[in-house]
Order: structure tokens, then sequence, then C-alpha cells
């Protein structure tokens, strides 16, 4: 089992500013890397706040389970469920609370290590709070995030901060350790480009399936090219998460694509 070096020494003080070689390293390697504890008390508050406005208010620009038709989801919009919400689009503009986090050293620091010294925050893509709700939310096959975005390099970072508690129970994201250094041979993918886990040739790489536990403040650092995939919500309790994504400064939006639809900011 691939096991995240915060996990072996994580030490008595809260995490540094930077990543350790070590952590640097295992990210590197594997694609992913979980820093424990890295969002403070008052930032968790505020944006639980937030979420929780904007979802009994259907606030702002919103994503519907039944828009997207994957497995668990609400046939439609006009039937039973069928204004669950999957996420809540465009956080960045929900509350200051999100771009002050983003520009706080022991984030942006680690963005810096990962993707280099001038780092871009595309508003295209992510940039939301993921809502996971009881009852009608779906399950999400094993994807690269590349498979929809346009960018000189697939060479993405997104990070996955846990507003709550994350297990399999609620449908945590696992993800396949190593699968960020290449693109998938279209043959091992469905139409959508999500992995067929019917093929045998793919059965030795789910066999390596990671989940990735959270509890409150925890930051989950993975590339956009590491397959990842998630079930649906089995417990009583939504799911808040909020997801963003970086590239650096050289990588840009292929022209006319969707990902130079929206405008970006440059944190540093």
């Amino acid at each position: 089992m691939i096991t995240n070096p915060a996990e072996v020494n994580p030490g008595p003080d809260a995490p540094s500013d930077h990543f350790s070689e070590a952590e640097r390293l295992f990210f590197s390697e594997n694609g992913y890397f979980i820093q424990r504890g890295l969002i403070p008390a008052e930032s968790l508050d505020q944006m639980r706040r937030v979420t929780e406005r904007d979802l009994a208010g259907h606030f702002g620009d919103n994503e519907y389970e039944a828009d997207l038709h994957y497995p668990g989801a609400p046939a439609s919009l006009e039937s039973e469920g069928g204004k669950t919400i999957r996420r809540l689009r465009q956080a960045i503009c929900r509350d200051p609370v999100f771009l002050k986090l983003l520009t706080q050293p022991f984030l942006l620091n680690r963005l810096c290590q990962l993707l280099g010294p001038h780092v871009v925050m595309p508003l295209a893509h992510h940039n939301c709070i993921m809502t996971k709700q009881p009852h009608f939310s779906s399950d999400t096959g094993w994807h690269q995030d590349t498979r929809y975005w346009s960018f000189s390099s697939g060479d993405l970072v997104n990070i996955w901060i846990a507003l709550g508690p994350e297990n399999l129970h609620n449908g945590c994201l696992r993800v396949l350790p190593g699968t960020h250094h290449a693109a998938a041979p279209p043959e091992r993918l469905d139409e959508a480009l999500f992995l067929r886990t019917d093929l045998p040739e793919n059965q030795a790489l789910l066999a390596q399936a990671t989940p990735v536990e959270l509890q409150p403040g925890d930051v989950l650092f993975f590339h956009a090219r590491c397959f990842h995939a998630a079930t649906r919500n089995f417990s009583s309790q939504t799911k808040h998460s909020v997801v963003f994504t970086f590239r650096s400064l050289e990588n840009t939006p292929i022209p006319g694509s969707r990902s130079a639809a929206w405008p970006e900011l440059l944190l540093s």
C-alpha cells in the first residue's frame, strides 16, 4: 500500500508553509499528496456558512446532479430529487474567504513548489464547492480531469479541501497512484473518456485504487492527470468539498477552447 509521508511522520506541530522534500517527491511519483490539518478553523467555518447559505437558496451558478446523468442521479430536473445540487460553481465569486485563502503562504508556496514561481488559477475549471448529497448523489467513474480541459500541457494541479469528514461511506475520492505520468491509451477508455472497468488489461491498474479519506481542514493536492473516481454518498449527511485548479504561467489555455473562455487569476 502506498503511504502518504504525512502519515509516517505527522510531527507535533502544524504543517509548515512548504512541502518537505519527501512530500514533494511523493507527489512527483504518485500524483497526489494529502496535507493534514492545513486550513485554519476560521476559514473552514466561513466556507461552511457560504456553502449552507447558497445551497439553501440555490444562489449563483449551480450544476445539478440531473445535468450529468451519472449512475444514481435523478433522471431529469423535473423528477424526484431533480434539483439536487452537485456543485456550486464559481466559488471564488461567492465570498472573499476563498481568494484570501488561496493567497496564504501555506497554500501558495506549496503550489509554487509543484508548478513553478508563477501560479495561475483558471476560473473555467473546478473553482467550485462540491456538494455530494444523500439520496440523489451519483457515482463518478475513473477519469483524468484533462479529458475535458485544453491547455498546452496536461500539467495542472488541483486542490481539494475537506469541509467535513470524507470517507468511503460518504463518497470520498479514490485515486490511482502514478497515473499522472502519461495520458491513458484511448483503447482503454470509453466514449466519455472514463477508464473502462470491464477490460482485463485495466484490472491491475484498478487494483491499486487508494481511498483519500479526509478530516475537516485536510487538503488533497492532486495532478489533473491522476485518475480518480468516487461513489455516491451513502450516509445521511451532505459532504462538502472546495476544489480549485492551478497551472504554471507557461501552460497556457488553447485559444478558442472552453479553457480559454474565462478570465484567470495570477496568484504569484
